[in-house]
């Protein structure tokens, strides 16, 4: 199979900047000018990278001096800029007339003769090496394609499979006319590029028989928020075309590589996809490769190992951090990987920079959110995090495209390069297929609109005419509502903000915000919640897995669909809420995050699936069995046990080692040594690699014995909704008395003061997670006086808290002065 390094025999007439044909391995990121963005990296990684492991298969390319020969020696400029006279991209017929007159000149004129000659020898040097009519796959590569600010991506053709000498030269000359296809034509008008100062490259390379396993599309980068340290990978069974056009929705891993470069397993999530389809070879047909259905027990497999998933990872931070040294600032990539069936390797066939986030301002921070919720039409996976709306087009054949009236929201199956002289107009893009690393994806960023891939159904219950609004500012699922919502949209100027000595934190709970959270200043989390994870993504009762075969029919076949990766059931729970803390621990770190133990009261366990055969019926879950009490008891701890395992795995098998565990509702001090206790038997001690334990301060008797709990417990965070509705004898819960519930009461004041006083003497940390502070200006203030080390919040209030609290800060400091 192919190697990246050949004995290439390919001589040149000609000195490199006038030779028709180069060995990949002599070219590199330099020459773009003469191979074209696409072969310029493959040359580049193979020199550099296959040193250190990366396998790229090899091959040649056709140079910039050759295309442009081409056009001069059958005097074409003259005939083509005749043809582009007329042009208009916003009349999509005109666009297309000119686009086909343009191609059959170019396919009508032949090769010159010492050009076929010098493909022909370069295809005889490879046919060396790997057999007669040996398979390759052949690339446009155009000089301005690849670059930092713009990715021309898919704008020319590809051709996979390609077999013998007449193959591989009817496949270069369709590269060249692809140069003038429909979208190229007005993408270069779109970017400002002229159409003869371009050449294209052909890159021919040694094809990698993904056609027999997998393959995929990774990014260095979060492609949605920006976030630099994660690799979001996709991948799918057969050859990568389908993954790139969004015929497929693919599974998606996302893998953390500040530990990953340490040594650990972090990864964060996977997602599975539907991967309904392959692209394989057509033996024996008349095309060069087909698409055939995946057997229904192969889409619930991931495509992927977790070896491979690191594998692959590790070769995106190799990758990256090349191309960032390269170009002396930080360069974020988008790399093509196919999976050899026959050898079992991992291959990178591309490699490009990334566009979109890589060109954001980092000085401000927008953020959309819908001002009303309304009924879901569909949803799939965001794209962008904005919203947009308008009436729906549904289109499901390109030919329609002039139907198109701008400011639509356009609804269709999936979109190619053609699509892209509509896209651009409009408000939104809902697609049934692809992932978030395919074309509709790529260019709904560039162009700044959001859109949904992978919905299934969006064609069939979107209708045209139909108002709708487009949310991706919800999290990772993209939700289309019914009608045109009122939303709002805010800019936050991050330049210039002031140093607090009190450390501004947050409350976070949802995995799929994390990431965007994160790029909001702050000092960490200063409450994880794991409630979130376990109701909306494991779903289940963690009893009702340990005991999965012990469960009536009905209930199990539910909880079977939820948990098909898995055999053990136990494992699916300490998975999920593994990758969900991981999440979160991963945006903030380093930083601390402090994850709460489960919280849930009763009533809430029993609403899990499966809970009710577990839970008893209490007359106050407020007041009952609930936080640490569950933890030790017979009756829950080996659901409490799975907890424990989780975070493990966070802290020593993904390297998340800032994150902090927090023991809730711990009524003595004997009580948290108990959970203490329980916490070591499954791996959790405290101390042990760095592992400190907090204690949330929320009854009365953390505060009377706070000496005491400083005894067992590292730190403490205030929880005020509890510690108000026990101190003023209030359910919070109850209407009837909800006037009363009010934490600026004094004798709420004088509980908190007395507990930071207390913790303080002691020399252990404690800050307060609540939402108080962000709604009572006075409140914030009066947690500053009393010295308090931390005060977390909900992200949309960091800012507004951040500004109100350096104010108080710098108060204080002047009375200080002054007295």
């Amino acid at each position: 199979m192919p190697e990246a390094l050949i004995n290439q025999q390919t001589t040149h007439q000609f000195p490199q900047d006038k030779a028709l044909v180069l060995p990949l391995n002599k070219v590199g990121i330099a020459d773009i000018p003469l191979v074209g963005g696409k072969n310029a990296s493959l040359g580049e990684m193979i020199q550099q990278l296959v040193p250190k492991g990366i396998k790229i298969p090899t091959g040649f390319a056709t140079t910039a001096y050759a295309y442009r020969h081409f056009i001069s020696s059958a005097g074409l400029e003259a005939k083509l800029r005749r043809l582009f006279a007329d042009l208009n991209v916003e009349d999509v017929n005109n666009l297309h007339s000119i686009g086909k007159q343009v191609r059959a000149l170019m396919l009508q004129t032949p090769f010159p003769l010492e050009l076929q000659q010098a493909i022909t020898q370069a295809y005889q040097d490879l046919e060396e090496q790997y057999g007669i009519n040996t398979d390759v796959a052949v690339r446009s590569s155009a000089t301005a394609e690849d670059l930092p600010d713009a990715s021309f991506a898919g704008q020319q053709e590809t051709y996979l499979n390609v077999h013998g000498l007449q193959g591989v030269l009817e496949a270069c000359h369709k590269c060249f006319a692809s140069i003038y296809t429909d979208r190229a034509i007005s993408y270069r008008e779109l970017k400002g590029f002229d159409h003869f100062s371009i050449a294209l490259s052909v890159g021919v390379q040694k094809m990698v028989r993904s056609d027999l396993a997998t393959s995929g599309v990774m990014f260095s980068i979060d492609t949605e928020t920006g976030f630099h340290d994660v690799a979001l990978i996709t991948a799918a069974y057969g050859l990568g075309e389908n993954v790139v056009q969004g015929a497929v929705n693919p599974d998606e891993y996302l893998v953390f590589k500040p530990t990953l470069k340490q040594g650990y397993r972090p990864i964060l999530e996977k997602r599975l996809g539907t991967k309904e389809i392959k692209m394989v070879y057509d033996t024996g047909g008349s095309k060069l490769t087909k698409n055939i259905s995946v057997a229904p027990c192969d889409r619930l497999k991931y495509a992927l190992s977790d070896e491979e998933i690191l594998q692959l990872a590790q070769a995106c931070c190799l990758i990256e951090e090349h191309y960032s040294q390269v170009r002396g600032v930080y360069t974020p990539m988008d790399i093509e990987w196919a999976k050899d069936g026959i050898t079992n390797e991992l291959f990178i066939v591309q490699a490009r920079p990334e566009t979109v986030q890589s060109q954001k301002s980092k000085n401000v921070l927008r953020t959309y959110q819908l001002q009303q919720k309304g009924e879901v039409l569909s949803t799939g996976r965001s794209v962008g995090e904005m919203i947009g709306q308008g009436k729906a087009r549904v289109i499901l054949d390109v030919h329609q495209i002039n139907q198109f009236q701008p400011g639509e929201v356009l609804v269709t199956n999936r979109t190619d390069p053609d699509w892209e002289p509509i896209m651009k107009r409009a408000s939104a893009i809902i697609t049934n297929q692809g992932g978030r690393t395919c074309h509709n994806a790529i260019i709904a960023r560039e162009i700044g609109i959001p859109a949904i891939v992978g919905c299934g159904n969006a064609t069939a219950v979107l209708k045209t005419g139909q108002e709708i609004t487009v949310s991706c500012a919800e999290g990772e699922t993209g939700k289309v509502y019914q009608g045109l919502l009122p939303y709002q949209v805010k800019e936050l100027a991050l330049e210039n903000l002031p140093q607090t000595r009190t450390k501004i934190m947050m409350n976070v709970g949802n995995p799929e915000e994390a990431l965007s959270y994160a790029a909001i200043p702050n000092d960490g989390v200063g409450l994880a919640r794991m409630e979130f994870i376990i109701a909306n993504h494991i779903k289940t009762h963690p009893l009702a897995l340990i005991h999965f075969h012990e469960l009536e029919d009905q209930l199990a076949t539910k909880i079977a669909e939820l948990t098909a990766q898995y055999e053990d059931k136990a494992a699916y729970f300490i998975d999920k809420l593994a990758q969900g803390i991981g999440t979160i621990a991963a945006a903030f770190y380093p930083k601390p995050v402090i994850v709460r133990l489960s919280d849930f009261k009763t009533n809430e366990y029993a609403n899990l699936l499966g809970g009710q055969q577990f839970e008893p019926q209490e007359e106050n879950p407020m007041l009952g069995w609930r936080g640490a009490s569950r933890y030790y008891d017979e009756r829950y701890r080996e659901g409490f046990a799975l907890e424990c395992l989780a975070m493990k795995n966070v802290r020593d098998r993904m390297g998340l080692t800032n994150v902090i565990l927090m023991v809730p509702f711990c009524r003595t001090p004997e009580e948290g040594q108990r959970v203490l206790s329980e916490m070591a038997k499954h791996g959790l001690v405290q101390g042990e690699n760095s592992l400190q334990v907090y204690v949330m301060c929320e009854l009365p008797s953390n505060v009377q014995l706070a000496d005491e709990f400083c005894e067992i417990f590292d730190g403490f965070s205030i929880g005020s909704n509890d510690l108000t509705q026990l101190t003023l004898g209030v359910d919070r819960d109850s209407e009837l008395v909800a006037h009363l519930f009010d934490e600026r009461n004094e004798a709420v004041k004088r509980m908190i003061a007395k507990a930071i006083a207390t913790v303080k003497k002691h020399g252990r940390k404690i800050g307060i997670c609540g939402q108080a502070p962000s709604d009572y200006p006075e409140f914030a203030k009066f947690l500053v006086q009393q010295g308090i080390d931390s005060i977390s919040l909900n992200p949309d209030s960091v800012i507004k808290t951040l500004l109100e609290i350096a104010n108080t800060e710098e108060g204080s400091y002047s009375q200080i002065i002054e007295s």
